[in-house]
């Protein structure tokens, strides 16, 4: 089971509409949202982290492009 965790306090992305697109990609995923200690990348970049390694997009269809990569 794959496990994507991301952050609604960084202010560099739309947390709601990126969790969605990820459970579009696996509706089965564990989805933890809340901090994850990657201010300085939420502040500017979408992120996520699949399964213990963090993915990092110039916005969230590039970032959900680079999910499917690594799952």
């Amino acid at each position: 089971m794959n496990e994507f965790k991301t952050c609604n306090k960084c202010s560099g992305f739309d947390s709601e509409d990126l969790v969605n697109k990820l459970k579009k990609l696996d509706s089965d995923a564990k989805v933890i949202v809340g901090c994850q200690s990657m201010c300085a990348i939420g502040f500017k970049n979408p992120f996520v982290i699949v399964n213990g390694i963090p993915v990092v997009g110039n916005d969230i269809d590039e970032l959900i492009d680079k999910v499917k990569e690594v799952i």
